[in-house]
């Protein structure tokens, strides 16, 4: 049982506890539209995990200056999806479920994730689950993954160790921020990379899905 050999469970959030991945890449896509501007869906899923700064830098490196407008626009467009039940994200199921379950066995949880502060204290009202965590921290507050620095600072507010927490998370950046530091982690491939490109960062566990990732915390 992982739960008996770490301390601390971090999780990514969008693509790991939310299935916000469909969400993301629309208003991507649809901003790059409205500004005349190329994208590939692909590309645009790509880049989730990643500041949004970081995500212009590589989607359009040559258009720097449309940078602020571009993330305004895509902001407008996720806002405005947010009242739609066709594309508005939701928690994968038994997302709750686990985060209570660990909850139970006196795990300490924390968020560790790409998304701004604004979005992430909107996400975490709206799912209601924001009390179960101990510590959150976001990419416009401290380094852009895979830059451990986010991690670092959690692991300062929490006094552990690296290998006395799991990062848990559904891209090679937030398995890649682990292994920088040293911290053992979990990928899981019901998000934007596959189980192929997690395993390159050499995570202690690949899981499909919320199911499978209980299972493995909590055998």
């Amino acid at each position: 049982m992982l739960t008996q050999q770490f301390k601390a469970v971090i999780f990514d959030w969008d693509g790991t506890l939310m299935d916000s991945v469909g969400q993301i890449v629309y208003c991507l896509m649809q901003a790059a539209k409205e500004l005349n501007l190329p994208l590939q869906e692909e590309a645009a899923k790509n880049i989730i995990g990643l500041s949004l700064p970081v995500g212009m830098e590589v989607l359009f490196a040559e258009h720097r200056h449309m940078h602020a407008q571009i993330i305004d626009t895509y902001a407008k467009y996720f806002i405005a999806t947010n009242n739609d039940p066709g594309l508005q994200a939701q928690l994968f199921a038994g997302s709750s479920e686990l985060i209570t379950a660990l909850q139970a066995k006196g795990m300490v949880l924390a968020i560790a994730t790409g998304k701004s502060r604004k979005g992430l204290n909107r996400v975490l009202a709206q799912t209601q689950i924001g009390n179960a965590f101990a510590i959150t921290r976001c990419a416009d507050e401290t380094a852009s993954k895979p830059d451990p620095l986010m991690l670092v600072q959690i692991l300062d507010h929490l006094g552990l160790q690296p290998s006395e927490a799991v990062m848990v998370g559904d891209t090679e950046y937030d398995l890649d921020m682990a292994a920088r530091l040293g911290m053992p982690s979990i990928g899981i491939s019901h998000g934007v990379h596959k189980a192929a490109q997690l395993a390159l960062h050499k995570p202690i566990a690949i899981v499909s899905d919320i199911g499978e990732l209980q299972r493995v915390l909590l055998p």
